[in-house]
């Protein structure tokens, strides 16, 4: 009989291990937003473009909510087209058609909410872990988010490591160690935020700094 090193070495390496654990958990995500989707019907991409939509006052272009979703322009423009017809987003004509702009309306706001309150299995699991391991999630998904940001994976999120109003380790040491200068307080980490609606994006040099006290330094 091999020793428990021997077999343990046979494994798959961790982060394979780990994004195996993740495509289970994006499994379950599908079905909590298939389920939401549903309950409200429209699809989960049309889902998807509310909830981009949501707070961002100005409206967005076609091709940046296409983006955003990781889809083509086409696939965008249909589920755009249909949530216009249930009345949950409405364009604003431009000086041309490029400069046309898609905003959620207050009814497509009170769908969101709807959909906000349908059961999610997964948000009900990450609930359950303790507080700091919460924590400690949120702050290695963040890292994950923003590897994949720079290798132009994903485009850039509106999280605090992007933001132009983020300060990282301002005080160091502390239970509070960053500062957001959008409130000027104190951040701590459970108070990160991944998709913030007040979120303005920090010029390249600033993002590039953020991220790399945040990967020195005790996130």
């Amino acid at each position: 009989m091999l020793p428990m090193s021997k077999h343990l070495s046979k494994t798959q390496p961790l982060a394979d291990r780990i994004n195996d654990g993740l495509k289970r958990i994006a499994a379950a995500m599908r079905s909590d937003d298939w389920a939401a989707a549903q309950a409200l019907g429209v699809n989960p991409t049309q889902l998807q473009i509310l909830t981009y939509l949501d707070g961002r006052t100005g409206g967005m272009r076609v091709t940046e909510i296409a983006a955003h979703l990781g889809v083509s322009q086409p696939t965008a423009t249909d589920s755009i087209t249909a949530l216009e017809r249930k009345g949950y987003v409405a364009r604003t004509a431009g000086t041309d058609r490029r400069s046309t702009t898609i905003g959620i309306t207050a009814d497509g706001r009170d769908a969101l909410r709807e959909a906000g309150r349908s059961e999610n299995v997964t948000r009900t699991a990450l609930a359950a872990l303790p507080a700091e391991e919460q924590q400690e999630l949120l702050m290695s998904l963040v890292k994950v988010i923003g590897t994949l940001q720079d290798a132009g994976a994903i485009p850039i999120q509106r999280m605090c490591a992007s933001c132009k109003y983020f300060e990282p380790h301002r005080h160091a040491g502390g239970a509070a160690p960053h500062h957001c200068h959008f409130v000027d307080a104190p951040l701590r980490r459970q108070d990160f935020r991944v998709d913030c609606r007040e979120h303005e994006i920090a010029d390249p040099k600033t993002r590039a700094a953020a991220w790399a006290s945040l990967q020195t330094g005790q996130a």
